[in-house]
């Protein structure tokens, strides 16, 4: 499902599992973790999330690259991996994942049509420019904003403010992409236009459609329904 939206402030990313292939860093290191590689990955990316979510809970908070060190220690026990070397190597991976193939086309068609873009992320903000550098999409970028300063993370409603604060605007007039059924269901509860990014047609969760979130296949959906 999709729908057309009006002229937006600025259209805003979440950046890991929607504009960054969060299983890239175990792919480039799959021949050293063997047949479980992929189950590795996964476990490593829901103990991250959940992580996360913990900690916002408690009031606690952690930076992001601690929690995906944490979330790393736990997949690799679990899978009984105990390669000193390997972890390191994957956290650094973890720094410079790639993009996904429809990223930079999309973001570049966005600035084109004159549309600002931002990504708004649960990463830390040296690990974000690490990222988005060596993912070739800093250029295409107004602004990456970071939880880190309020020391909380998605789904918080004072996460998703940083984005009307940046461009000073109202939320409906913020274009929210996430590939995380979760954090969509967050940005429209705030009250952005949220996209969710549903690149493996799962079902829909999260109410998101009673919260008349769009539904897109791929990045390359965006230009033709926001630009102006």
């Amino acid at each position: 499902m999709t729908a057309p939206v009006g002229r937006m402030a600025a259209v805003v990313f979440d950046a890991y599992g929607t504009l960054l292939d969060v299983h890239a860093a175990v792919a480039r290191h799959a021949g050293r973790l063997g047949p479980q590689a992929a189950a590795v990955s996964a476990l490593w990316r829901a103990k991250q999330l959940e992580y996360s979510w913990i900690l916002s809970a408690c009031g606690d908070y952690e930076d992001f690259s601690s929690v995906t060190a944490r979330a790393l220690n736990v997949a690799l026990a679990a899978h009984g991996v105990a390669d000193g070397a390997l972890r390191e190597d994957l956290l650094g991976a973890y720094r410079r994942l790639d993009a996904f193939p429809d990223a930079a086309p999309a973001l570049t068609a966005l600035r084109r049509a004159g549309m600002a873009t931002a990504i708004l992320s649960n990463g830390e903000p040296g690990m974000l420019q690490e990222a988005v550098e060596a993912a070739g999409l800093a250029p295409l970028l107004d602004a990456v904003l970071s939880v880190h300063p309020l020391r909380r993370y998605k789904p918080a409603r004072a996460v998703y403010a940083l984005a009307t604060e940046r461009f000073a605007c109202q939320p409906h007039e913020i274009a929210f992409v996430s590939g995380n059924a979760w954090d969509a269901y967050g940005a429209a509860r705030f009250g952005f236009r949220v996209h969710w990014l549903n690149r493996a047609a799962v079902p829909s969760e999260y109410w998101l459609e009673d919260l008349a979130a769009a539904r897109i296949g791929t990045l390359a959906e965006l230009p033709g329904l926001l630009a102006p």
